[in-house]
Order: C-alpha cells, then structure tokens, then sequence
C-alpha cells in the first residue's frame, strides 16, 4: 500500500506598512534549513489550533506584536512535495495572510534580522521555495491595486 504523507502546515503573514509602501520580511537564522534566507513572519500551526490562531500566536512570539484573527486576510497559499529518499522530509502547505493593523512595534526576536521592503523588491529577495511564489503575487498584486485593501 502506498504511503500518504504527511503534510506540514504553516502560517504566515505579510505586514504591510499603512500606505502600502513596505511589507515586513525576516532572514532565517543561519544554521537553520534555508539558513540566511528572507521570509514572511510564521509559523506550524499545532494540532488543534486554527491557522488564523497559529499566526497571532506566532507572530506574537517572533516579533512581540499582537494581532487580532479578524485583522487577517487570506491571500494565497503555496506548497511543496515531500523531497525525495535521500532528503526525507513532509510535504509542506504555506498559508499566506496579509495584515494592516496589529498592537507594538515589531522586534527581531526569533530570526537574525528585519527588514521592511518595498512590494517591488520582494521577488528579488532570495527566500525559501515556499515564499517565492507568494512574495511575487503579493508584490505584483500591491503595485497593481494600490490604494485597495489586500
């Protein structure tokens, strides 16, 4: 019987600066898989645990600021294959949220670094495989609706 794999689940979200102008990204600590790379703030959602709620809880520990689940909006989502026998590992599903408002001033408390980036500029970033094709729809899709919420 064929095996059915697991699937690891991840939230994630896109703070995007009041006048749409920067979208919080932080670099992976290196030593960690995808060491030195860019990505957008999250996390595993647990076992019970909504996506909206894995994300306020992540967000609160990676970066101290609090958000409320109703100030998330779905956005896209990625996913990537289980790698191979030599690279075994689950297969993962990227949830991607984009927020506006949130309590605290963001803080690099779990990663090697922040950065706010023009929408742009985040296809350019070299960031894990799951992040890339997000950070190129959320880019194109701020450039192209400017001014409407996303």
């Amino acid at each position: 019987m064929k095996k059915i794999p697991t699937v690891v689940w991840v939230a994630a979200a896109a703070l995007i600066a009041p006048d749409a102008a920067a979208v919080l990204v932080q670099q992976r600590r290196a030593g960690a898989r995808h060491g030195g790379l860019w990505e957008f703030p999250g996390g595993k959602i647990e076992r019970n645990e909504t996506p909206e709620a894995a994300l306020c809880r992540e967000l609160h520990e990676e970066l101290g600021i609090d958000i409320a689940p109703r100030d998330l909006r779905p956005f896209s989502f990625s996913t990537s294959a289980a790698d191979g026998p030599d690279h075994p590992s689950a297969a993962h599903a990227m949830l991607l949220y984009t927020c506006r408002r949130w309590s605290g001033t963001p803080r690099c408390l779990d990663a090697a670094a922040l950065a706010w980036v023009p929408p742009a500029e985040l296809a350019a970033l070299a960031m894990p495989p799951l992040d890339v094709p997000l950070a190129r729809a959320l880019g194109a899709a701020i450039e192209r609706d400017a001014g409407v919420p996303i």
